[in-house]
Protein backbone atom coordinates (compact mmCIF):
# COMPACT_ATOMS: atom_id res chain seq x y z
CA UNK A 1 0.00 0.00 0.00
CA UNK A 2 1.53 3.30 -1.12
CA UNK A 3 0.99 6.08 1.41
CA UNK A 4 1.20 9.55 -0.13
CA UNK A 5 1.53 12.90 1.54
CA UNK A 6 -1.78 14.33 2.79
CA UNK A 7 -0.53 17.80 1.91
CA UNK A 8 -1.06 19.50 -1.47
CA UNK A 9 1.54 18.86 -4.17
CA UNK A 10 4.02 21.71 -4.45
CA UNK A 11 5.66 23.20 -7.51
CA UNK A 12 9.44 22.79 -7.43
CA UNK A 13 11.44 25.62 -9.00
CA UNK A 14 13.97 24.36 -11.53
CA UNK A 15 16.67 26.81 -10.54
CA UNK A 16 20.20 26.46 -9.08
CA UNK A 17 20.45 26.11 -5.31
CA UNK A 18 22.08 29.50 -4.66
CA UNK A 19 19.41 31.34 -6.66
CA UNK A 20 16.78 29.71 -4.47
CA UNK A 21 18.56 30.42 -1.19
CA UNK A 22 19.27 34.09 -2.07
CA UNK A 23 15.78 34.75 -3.42
CA UNK A 24 15.08 37.24 -0.61
CA UNK A 25 18.59 38.71 -0.27
CA UNK A 26 17.84 42.00 -2.03
CA UNK A 27 14.60 42.44 -0.10
CA UNK A 28 16.39 41.95 3.23
CA UNK A 29 19.73 43.50 2.24
CA UNK A 30 20.23 45.30 5.57
CA UNK A 31 18.86 42.51 7.75
CA UNK A 32 21.20 40.11 9.62
CA UNK A 33 21.44 36.82 7.77
CA UNK A 34 24.15 35.15 9.84
CA UNK A 35 25.52 35.97 13.28
CA UNK A 36 28.47 34.31 15.00
CA UNK A 37 26.93 33.52 18.39
CA UNK A 38 30.04 33.78 20.60
CA UNK A 39 31.38 37.04 19.08
CA UNK A 40 28.31 38.73 17.64
CA UNK A 41 30.01 39.17 14.24
CA UNK A 42 27.21 39.73 11.71
CA UNK A 43 26.69 39.28 7.98
CA UNK A 44 23.67 41.01 6.47
CA UNK A 45 21.86 39.51 3.50
CA UNK A 46 23.40 42.14 1.26
CA UNK A 47 26.89 41.37 2.55
CA UNK A 48 26.30 37.63 2.19
CA UNK A 49 25.19 37.87 -1.43
CA UNK A 50 28.08 40.20 -2.29
CA UNK A 51 30.66 38.02 -0.55
CA UNK A 52 29.44 34.90 -2.34
CA UNK A 53 30.00 36.56 -5.71
CA UNK A 54 33.45 37.86 -4.73
CA UNK A 55 34.60 34.47 -3.45
CA UNK A 56 33.17 32.70 -6.51
CA UNK A 57 35.20 35.06 -8.70
CA UNK A 58 38.28 34.44 -6.55
CA UNK A 59 37.90 30.68 -6.89
CA UNK A 60 37.41 30.99 -10.64
CA UNK A 61 40.62 33.01 -10.89
CA UNK A 62 42.44 30.11 -9.19
CA UNK A 63 41.18 27.61 -11.73
CA UNK A 64 38.21 26.18 -9.84
CA UNK A 65 35.51 25.24 -12.34
CA UNK A 66 32.23 23.42 -12.82
CA UNK A 67 32.36 19.83 -11.58
CA UNK A 68 35.38 20.38 -9.32
CA UNK A 69 35.10 19.28 -5.70
CA UNK A 70 35.76 21.62 -2.78
CA UNK A 71 36.17 20.23 0.76
CA UNK A 72 34.91 22.26 3.72
CA UNK A 73 36.54 21.11 6.97
CA UNK A 74 35.23 23.61 9.48
CA UNK A 75 32.92 24.12 12.45
CA UNK A 76 29.85 26.34 12.13
CA UNK A 77 30.77 29.95 11.38
CA UNK A 78 29.01 32.53 9.15
CA UNK A 79 31.65 32.18 6.42
CA UNK A 80 30.57 28.56 5.91
CA UNK A 81 27.60 29.82 3.90
CA UNK A 82 29.82 32.05 1.76
CA UNK A 83 32.23 29.35 0.61
CA UNK A 84 29.44 26.78 0.23
CA UNK A 85 27.47 28.99 -2.15
CA UNK A 86 30.50 30.37 -3.97
CA UNK A 87 31.31 26.78 -4.92
CA UNK A 88 27.67 26.12 -5.86
CA UNK A 89 27.48 29.29 -7.97
CA UNK A 90 30.38 28.04 -10.11
CA UNK A 91 28.74 24.65 -10.61
CA UNK A 92 31.21 23.06 -8.20
CA UNK A 93 30.54 20.34 -5.67
CA UNK A 94 30.90 20.81 -1.92
CA UNK A 95 32.06 17.83 0.08
CA UNK A 96 31.39 18.72 3.69
CA UNK A 97 33.67 17.10 6.26
CA UNK A 98 33.18 16.50 9.97
CA UNK A 99 35.63 18.98 11.60
CA UNK A 100 36.42 16.42 14.30
CA UNK A 101 37.78 13.94 11.79
CA UNK A 102 41.34 12.75 12.19
CA UNK A 103 43.81 13.32 9.36
CA UNK A 104 43.28 9.71 8.26
CA UNK A 105 39.50 10.08 8.11
CA UNK A 106 39.83 13.39 6.27
CA UNK A 107 42.24 11.83 3.78
CA UNK A 108 39.75 9.07 2.97
CA UNK A 109 37.03 11.59 2.13
CA UNK A 110 39.34 13.88 0.15
CA UNK A 111 40.52 11.01 -2.03
CA UNK A 112 37.14 9.34 -2.37
CA UNK A 113 35.44 12.61 -3.35
CA UNK A 114 38.32 13.76 -5.56
CA UNK A 115 38.62 17.14 -3.83
CA UNK A 116 41.06 19.65 -5.35
CA UNK A 117 40.65 22.50 -2.85
CA UNK A 118 40.19 22.53 0.92
CA UNK A 119 39.26 25.13 3.50
CA UNK A 120 39.59 24.87 7.29
CA UNK A 121 40.31 26.95 10.40
CA UNK A 122 43.77 27.54 11.92
CA UNK A 123 43.09 25.05 14.73
CA UNK A 124 42.64 22.19 12.26
CA UNK A 125 45.28 23.25 9.77
CA UNK A 126 47.90 20.70 10.79
CA UNK A 127 45.49 17.79 10.22
CA UNK A 128 44.33 19.36 6.97
CA UNK A 129 47.90 19.69 5.71
CA UNK A 130 48.75 16.11 6.65
CA UNK A 131 45.76 14.78 4.72
CA UNK A 132 46.07 17.16 1.77
CA UNK A 133 49.68 16.15 1.20
CA UNK A 134 48.49 12.66 0.25
CA UNK A 135 45.56 13.82 -1.89
CA UNK A 136 44.85 15.78 -5.08
CA UNK A 137 44.29 19.02 -3.12
CA UNK A 138 46.09 21.91 -4.88
CA UNK A 139 45.54 24.66 -2.34
CA UNK A 140 44.46 24.98 1.29
CA UNK A 141 42.49 28.03 2.41
CA UNK A 142 41.95 29.06 6.00
CA UNK A 143 39.27 31.16 7.66
CA UNK A 144 41.36 33.84 9.32
CA UNK A 145 45.12 33.59 8.91
CA UNK A 146 47.76 30.93 9.36
CA UNK A 147 51.18 30.18 7.90
CA UNK A 148 51.32 27.94 4.84
CA UNK A 149 47.67 28.48 3.95
CA UNK A 150 45.88 31.05 1.79
CA UNK A 151 43.68 33.42 3.85
CA UNK A 152 40.01 33.18 2.99
CA UNK A 153 40.01 36.99 2.67
CA UNK A 154 42.30 36.67 -0.36
CA UNK A 155 39.43 35.10 -2.28
CA UNK A 156 37.40 38.29 -1.78
CA UNK A 157 40.01 40.51 -3.43
CA UNK A 158 38.97 39.57 -6.95
CA UNK A 159 37.13 41.83 -9.32
CA UNK A 160 33.89 40.03 -8.61
CA UNK A 161 33.47 38.78 -12.18
CA UNK A 162 31.73 35.43 -12.05
CA UNK A 163 31.70 33.54 -15.35
CA UNK A 164 28.35 32.38 -16.72
CA UNK A 165 27.82 28.74 -15.80
CA UNK A 166 25.16 26.47 -17.26
CA UNK A 167 23.82 24.31 -14.44
CA UNK A 168 21.68 21.26 -15.17
CA UNK A 169 19.75 21.27 -11.90
CA UNK A 170 18.51 17.69 -12.30
CA UNK A 171 21.92 16.15 -12.94
CA UNK A 172 24.64 18.46 -11.65
CA UNK A 173 25.73 17.70 -8.10
CA UNK A 174 25.99 20.53 -5.59
CA UNK A 175 26.95 18.67 -2.43
CA UNK A 176 28.59 15.39 -1.55
CA UNK A 177 28.07 14.68 2.16
CA UNK A 178 29.17 11.31 3.48
CA UNK A 179 26.90 8.71 5.01
CA UNK A 180 27.34 5.08 5.93
CA UNK A 181 23.93 4.36 4.43
CA UNK A 182 22.36 1.16 5.66
CA UNK A 183 25.70 -0.53 6.33
CA UNK A 184 29.42 -0.41 5.69
CA UNK A 185 31.94 2.41 5.40
CA UNK A 186 31.09 6.07 4.65
CA UNK A 187 29.96 6.75 1.09
CA UNK A 188 29.54 9.98 -0.84
CA UNK A 189 25.85 10.82 -1.22
CA UNK A 190 25.27 12.50 -4.58
CA UNK A 191 22.77 15.34 -4.18
CA UNK A 192 21.85 17.70 -7.01
CA UNK A 193 20.66 21.30 -7.03
CA UNK A 194 17.17 19.97 -7.70
CA UNK A 195 17.30 17.55 -4.75
CA UNK A 196 18.00 20.35 -2.27
CA UNK A 197 15.66 22.92 -3.83
CA UNK A 198 12.94 20.28 -3.95
CA UNK A 199 13.35 19.45 -0.27
CA UNK A 200 13.14 23.10 0.78
CA UNK A 201 10.02 23.54 -1.35
CA UNK A 202 8.57 20.39 0.22
CA UNK A 203 9.23 21.61 3.77
CA UNK A 204 7.77 24.97 2.81
CA UNK A 205 4.67 23.17 1.59
CA UNK A 206 3.70 21.74 4.99
CA UNK A 207 0.60 23.90 5.62
CA UNK A 208 0.84 24.32 9.40
CA UNK A 209 1.67 27.76 10.77
CA UNK A 210 3.73 26.43 13.66
CA UNK A 211 6.30 25.10 11.19
CA UNK A 212 6.51 28.22 9.08
CA UNK A 213 9.85 29.99 9.32
CA UNK A 214 9.23 33.72 9.12
CA UNK A 215 11.63 36.58 8.33
CA UNK A 216 11.38 37.73 11.94
CA UNK A 217 12.52 34.34 13.25
CA UNK A 218 15.96 33.87 14.78
CA UNK A 219 17.28 30.31 14.63
CA UNK A 220 20.29 28.58 16.12
CA UNK A 221 22.92 27.05 13.88
CA UNK A 222 24.14 24.53 16.46
CA UNK A 223 23.77 21.29 14.52
CA UNK A 224 26.81 21.00 12.27
CA UNK A 225 26.56 22.46 8.79
CA UNK A 226 28.60 19.56 7.41
CA UNK A 227 25.66 17.27 8.29
CA UNK A 228 22.68 17.35 5.94
CA UNK A 229 20.29 18.34 8.76
CA UNK A 230 22.26 21.46 9.66
CA UNK A 231 23.19 22.18 6.05
CA UNK A 232 19.71 22.05 4.53
CA UNK A 233 17.12 22.51 7.24
CA UNK A 234 18.94 25.16 9.25
CA UNK A 235 21.45 26.97 7.05
CA UNK A 236 19.93 26.97 3.58
CA UNK A 237 16.20 26.82 4.27
CA UNK A 238 16.33 29.52 6.94
CA UNK A 239 18.23 31.85 4.60
CA UNK A 240 15.76 31.14 1.80
CA UNK A 241 12.99 32.24 4.18
CA UNK A 242 14.76 35.49 5.12
CA UNK A 243 15.32 34.52 8.76
CA UNK A 244 18.47 35.05 10.87
CA UNK A 245 20.78 32.15 11.78
CA UNK A 246 23.00 32.43 14.86
CA UNK A 247 25.88 29.98 14.41
CA UNK A 248 27.52 28.18 17.31
CA UNK A 249 30.73 26.20 16.66
CA UNK A 250 30.22 23.57 19.35
CA UNK A 251 27.79 22.62 22.09
CA UNK A 252 28.37 23.97 25.58
CA UNK A 253 25.19 24.08 27.66
CA UNK A 254 25.82 27.43 29.35
CA UNK A 255 26.95 29.12 26.14
CA UNK A 256 23.99 27.56 24.34
CA UNK A 257 21.54 28.97 26.89
CA UNK A 258 23.26 32.35 26.84
CA UNK A 259 22.90 32.54 23.05
CA UNK A 260 19.21 31.59 23.22
CA UNK A 261 18.65 34.34 25.79
CA UNK A 262 20.82 37.09 24.27
CA UNK A 263 19.62 36.74 20.68
CA UNK A 264 16.00 35.99 21.64
CA UNK A 265 15.93 32.80 19.60
CA UNK A 266 12.52 31.65 18.41
CA UNK A 267 13.30 28.31 16.70
CA UNK A 268 15.95 25.72 17.54
CA UNK A 269 16.75 22.51 15.70
CA UNK A 270 18.21 19.92 18.06
CA UNK A 271 18.90 16.25 18.60
CA UNK A 272 17.41 14.30 21.55
CA UNK A 273 20.53 14.41 23.81
CA UNK A 274 20.42 18.23 23.89
CA UNK A 275 16.68 18.13 24.54
CA UNK A 276 17.41 15.88 27.50
CA UNK A 277 19.60 18.58 29.03
CA UNK A 278 16.95 21.23 28.42
CA UNK A 279 14.33 19.04 30.08
CA UNK A 280 16.34 18.07 33.16
CA UNK A 281 19.34 20.29 33.89
CA UNK A 282 18.74 22.77 36.75
CA UNK A 283 20.85 25.52 35.12
CA UNK A 284 18.16 26.01 32.45
CA UNK A 285 16.02 27.89 34.98
CA UNK A 286 18.64 30.66 35.23
CA UNK A 287 18.04 31.83 31.66
CA UNK A 288 15.21 33.63 29.89
CA UNK A 289 14.10 31.35 27.08
CA UNK A 290 10.66 32.88 26.76
CA UNK A 291 11.02 33.84 23.08
CA UNK A 292 11.23 30.19 22.02
CA UNK A 293 8.16 29.03 20.13
CA UNK A 294 9.38 25.84 18.45
CA UNK A 295 12.02 23.14 18.92
CA UNK A 296 12.44 20.68 16.08
CA UNK A 297 14.12 17.39 16.88
CA UNK A 298 15.72 15.11 14.33
CA UNK A 299 18.62 12.75 13.51
CA UNK A 300 17.45 10.21 16.14
CA UNK A 301 14.09 9.06 17.56
CA UNK A 302 12.52 11.31 20.19
CA UNK A 303 10.49 9.66 22.94
CA UNK A 304 7.08 11.03 23.92
CA UNK A 305 8.05 11.50 27.59
CA UNK A 306 11.15 13.53 26.75
CA UNK A 307 9.30 15.65 24.17
CA UNK A 308 6.51 16.40 26.64
CA UNK A 309 8.93 17.19 29.48
CA UNK A 310 10.88 19.66 27.35
CA UNK A 311 7.73 21.26 25.94
CA UNK A 312 6.25 21.75 29.41
CA UNK A 313 9.40 23.16 30.93
CA UNK A 314 10.19 25.56 28.08
CA UNK A 315 6.56 26.38 27.27
CA UNK A 316 7.03 25.90 23.55
CA UNK A 317 6.19 23.33 20.91
CA UNK A 318 8.52 20.33 20.62
CA UNK A 319 8.09 18.32 17.44
CA UNK A 320 10.12 15.89 15.37
CA UNK A 321 10.61 14.90 11.78
CA UNK A 322 12.40 12.15 9.92
CA UNK A 323 14.77 11.85 7.04
CA UNK A 324 18.17 10.68 5.86
CA UNK A 325 21.20 12.15 4.15
CA UNK A 326 20.00 10.16 1.14
CA UNK A 327 16.69 12.11 1.13
CA UNK A 328 18.22 15.59 1.29
CA UNK A 329 17.10 15.00 4.20
CA UNK A 330 13.40 15.55 5.05
CA UNK A 331 10.86 12.88 4.17
CA UNK A 332 8.38 13.11 7.09
CA UNK A 333 7.22 16.20 8.93
CA UNK A 334 4.03 17.92 9.97
CA UNK A 335 2.37 16.68 13.16
CA UNK A 336 -0.24 19.13 14.40
CA UNK A 337 1.04 19.90 17.93
CA UNK A 338 -2.46 20.45 19.27
CA UNK A 339 -4.30 17.43 17.88
CA UNK A 340 -1.47 15.08 16.84
CA UNK A 341 0.79 12.57 18.54
CA UNK A 342 4.18 14.23 18.98
CA UNK A 343 5.90 10.86 19.23
CA UNK A 344 5.15 10.48 15.51
CA UNK A 345 7.57 11.78 12.89
CA UNK A 346 4.56 12.88 10.91
CA UNK A 347 3.22 12.10 7.45
CA UNK A 348 5.26 12.19 4.24
CA UNK A 349 6.07 15.73 3.14
CA UNK A 350 4.50 17.00 -0.12
CA UNK A 351 5.42 15.15 -3.35
CA UNK A 352 6.56 12.12 -1.35
CA UNK A 353 5.33 8.52 -1.37
CA UNK A 354 6.08 5.79 1.17
CA UNK A 355 5.78 2.05 1.50
CA UNK A 356 6.15 -0.11 4.59
CA UNK A 357 7.58 -3.46 3.49
CA UNK A 358 7.78 -6.79 5.28
CA UNK A 359 11.48 -7.52 5.66
CA UNK A 360 11.12 -11.26 5.11
CA UNK A 361 8.64 -11.37 2.22
CA UNK A 362 9.46 -8.08 0.50
CA UNK A 363 5.72 -7.35 0.26
CA UNK A 364 4.15 -4.08 1.35
CA UNK A 365 2.04 -4.23 4.50
CA UNK A 366 -1.00 -2.36 5.71
CA UNK A 367 -1.35 0.44 8.22
CA UNK A 368 -0.36 -0.46 11.73
CA UNK A 369 1.97 -3.23 10.57
CA UNK A 370 5.72 -3.07 11.08
CA UNK A 371 8.17 -3.15 8.20
CA UNK A 372 11.04 -1.34 6.51
CA UNK A 373 10.16 2.20 5.42
CA UNK A 374 10.70 2.94 1.72
CA UNK A 375 10.59 6.47 0.29
CA UNK A 376 10.15 7.86 -3.21
CA UNK A 377 10.23 11.53 -4.18
CA UNK A 378 12.26 14.32 -5.77
CA UNK A 379 14.50 14.60 -2.72
CA UNK A 380 15.96 11.08 -3.15
CA UNK A 381 19.68 11.07 -3.96
CA UNK A 382 21.19 10.24 -7.33
CA UNK A 383 23.18 7.44 -5.70
CA UNK A 384 26.46 6.78 -3.92
CA UNK A 385 29.60 8.13 -5.54
CA UNK A 386 31.58 5.47 -7.43
CA UNK A 387 29.57 2.74 -5.73
CA UNK A 388 26.90 1.28 -8.04
CA UNK A 389 26.57 -1.84 -5.89
CA UNK A 390 25.66 0.14 -2.76
CA UNK A 391 23.38 2.39 -4.83
CA UNK A 392 21.48 -0.59 -6.26
CA UNK A 393 21.17 -2.04 -2.76
CA UNK A 394 19.59 1.20 -1.48
CA UNK A 395 17.55 2.59 -4.39
CA UNK A 396 15.64 0.06 -6.47
CA UNK A 397 14.69 0.17 -10.15
CA UNK A 398 11.35 1.85 -9.35
CA UNK A 399 13.02 4.69 -7.44
CA UNK A 400 12.19 3.47 -3.93
CA UNK A 401 14.84 4.32 -1.36
CA UNK A 402 15.14 1.48 1.17
CA UNK A 403 15.82 3.33 4.44
CA UNK A 404 16.86 0.41 6.62
CA UNK A 405 14.56 1.79 9.33
CA UNK A 406 11.67 -0.17 10.80
CA UNK A 407 8.41 1.62 11.39
CA UNK A 408 4.70 1.73 10.69
CA UNK A 409 2.00 4.12 9.56
CA UNK A 410 -1.15 4.66 11.60
CA UNK A 411 -4.67 4.95 10.22
CA UNK A 412 -4.08 8.61 9.33
CA UNK A 413 -0.84 7.98 7.44
CA UNK A 414 1.38 9.31 10.23
CA UNK A 415 4.62 7.40 10.64
CA UNK A 416 6.42 6.03 13.68
CA UNK A 417 10.04 4.89 13.53
CA UNK A 418 10.62 2.15 16.09
CA UNK A 419 13.85 0.35 15.24
CA UNK A 420 16.64 0.06 12.72
CA UNK A 421 17.16 -2.75 10.31
CA UNK A 422 20.47 -1.20 9.48
CA UNK A 423 23.34 -1.58 11.88
CA UNK A 424 24.47 1.99 12.24
CA UNK A 425 25.03 3.39 15.70
CA UNK A 426 23.54 6.84 16.33
CA UNK A 427 25.69 8.65 18.90
CA UNK A 428 24.09 12.05 19.65
CA UNK A 429 22.67 12.01 16.13
CA UNK A 430 26.02 11.19 14.47
CA UNK A 431 26.38 8.02 12.44
CA UNK A 432 28.97 5.46 13.54
CA UNK A 433 29.59 2.44 11.31
CA UNK A 434 30.33 -0.73 13.32
CA UNK A 435 32.33 -2.17 10.41
CA UNK A 436 34.73 0.77 10.53
CA UNK A 437 35.46 0.31 14.24
CA UNK A 438 35.72 -3.46 13.88
CA UNK A 439 38.27 -3.09 11.11
CA UNK A 440 40.29 -0.68 13.24
CA UNK A 441 40.20 -2.89 16.33
CA UNK A 442 41.28 -5.95 14.36
CA UNK A 443 44.52 -4.11 13.60
CA UNK A 444 45.38 -4.22 17.33
CA UNK A 445 47.70 -7.17 18.04
CA UNK A 446 45.77 -8.01 21.22
CA UNK A 447 42.40 -8.35 19.45
CA UNK A 448 41.63 -11.75 17.97
CA UNK A 449 38.05 -10.98 16.95
CA UNK A 450 35.52 -8.23 17.60
CA UNK A 451 31.96 -7.09 17.02
CA UNK A 452 30.66 -3.57 17.66
CA UNK A 453 27.02 -2.77 18.40
CA UNK A 454 24.94 0.14 19.74
CA UNK A 455 24.33 0.12 23.48
CA UNK A 456 21.44 2.28 24.71
CA UNK A 457 22.51 5.40 26.59
CA UNK A 458 20.25 8.00 28.19
CA UNK A 459 22.39 10.98 27.23
CA UNK A 460 23.81 9.99 23.83
CA UNK A 461 20.99 7.76 22.59
CA UNK A 462 23.45 5.02 21.73
CA UNK A 463 27.15 4.45 22.33
CA UNK A 464 29.51 2.05 20.53
CA UNK A 465 30.14 -1.11 22.54
CA UNK A 466 32.84 -3.59 21.52
CA UNK A 467 32.64 -7.31 22.18
CA UNK A 468 36.28 -8.36 22.06
CA UNK A 469 37.93 -11.77 21.83
CA UNK A 470 41.35 -10.93 23.19
CA UNK A 471 44.74 -12.44 22.49
CA UNK A 472 46.91 -12.31 25.64
CA UNK A 473 46.61 -9.56 28.25
CA UNK A 474 44.37 -6.69 27.22
CA UNK A 475 42.28 -4.30 29.29
CA UNK A 476 39.09 -2.47 28.36
CA UNK A 477 40.91 0.82 28.91
CA UNK A 478 43.55 -0.17 26.37
CA UNK A 479 40.89 -1.04 23.81
CA UNK A 480 39.11 2.29 24.26
CA UNK A 481 42.35 4.30 24.20
CA UNK A 482 43.49 2.56 21.00
CA UNK A 483 40.30 3.60 19.21
CA UNK A 484 40.21 7.10 20.71
CA UNK A 485 43.62 7.92 19.27
CA UNK A 486 42.48 7.09 15.75
CA UNK A 487 38.93 8.34 15.29
CA UNK A 488 36.73 11.37 15.82
CA UNK A 489 35.25 11.67 19.35
CA UNK A 490 31.75 10.52 18.37
CA UNK A 491 33.16 7.22 17.06
CA UNK A 492 34.99 6.27 20.24
CA UNK A 493 34.20 2.93 21.84
CA UNK A 494 32.59 3.71 25.19
CA UNK A 495 32.00 0.17 26.50
CA UNK A 496 34.01 -3.04 26.18
CA UNK A 497 32.99 -6.60 27.02
CA UNK A 498 35.41 -9.49 26.63
CA UNK A 499 33.89 -12.66 25.18
CA UNK A 500 35.08 -16.10 24.16
CA UNK A 501 33.68 -15.80 20.62
CA UNK A 502 31.70 -13.49 18.35
CA UNK A 503 28.41 -14.95 17.01
CA UNK A 504 28.54 -15.43 13.24
CA UNK A 505 26.42 -16.91 10.49
CA UNK A 506 27.45 -19.91 8.41
CA UNK A 507 28.85 -17.50 5.82
CA UNK A 508 30.98 -15.79 8.46
CA UNK A 509 28.90 -12.62 8.80
CA UNK A 510 28.81 -11.14 12.30
CA UNK A 511 25.38 -11.61 13.88
CA UNK A 512 25.19 -8.19 15.49
CA UNK A 513 21.45 -8.56 15.98
CA UNK A 514 22.08 -11.40 18.44
CA UNK A 515 24.38 -9.17 20.49
CA UNK A 516 21.95 -6.25 20.27
CA UNK A 517 19.13 -8.40 21.65
CA UNK A 518 21.36 -9.70 24.44
CA UNK A 519 22.38 -6.15 25.32
CA UNK A 520 18.77 -4.98 25.49
CA UNK A 521 17.84 -7.94 27.68
CA UNK A 522 20.76 -7.20 29.99
CA UNK A 523 19.63 -3.60 30.44
CA UNK A 524 15.99 -4.41 31.20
Amino acid sequence: MIISSPFPTVSIPEIPLTDYVLQNAARFADKPALIDGPSGRTLTYGQLAGAIRLVAAGLHARGFKKGDVFAIYSPNIPEYAIIFHAVAMLGGINTTVNPLYTAEELLFQLNDAGATFLITIPLFLEKAQEAAAQSAVKEIFVFGEAEEATPFAALMQSGGDVPPVEIDVHNDLVVLPYSSGTTGLPKGVMLTHYNLVANMAQVDGVPLDVYRIRPEDVLMGLLPFFHIYGMLVILNYSLARGATVVSVPRFDLEQFLQVVQDYKLTIIHLVPPVLLALAKHPIVDKYDLSHLRLINSGAAPLGLDLAAAAANRLECYVLQGYGLTETSPVSHYGVDPVTGDISSVGPPVPNTECLVVNVESGQSVGRGELGEVWIRGPQVMQGYLNNPEATAHTVDAEGWLHTGDIGYADDHGYFYIVDRLKELIKYKGFQVAPAELEGLLLSHPGVADVAVIPSPDEEAGEVPKAFVVKRGDLSAEEVMAFVAERVAPHKRVRLVQFVDSVPKSASGKILRRVLVEEERTRLL
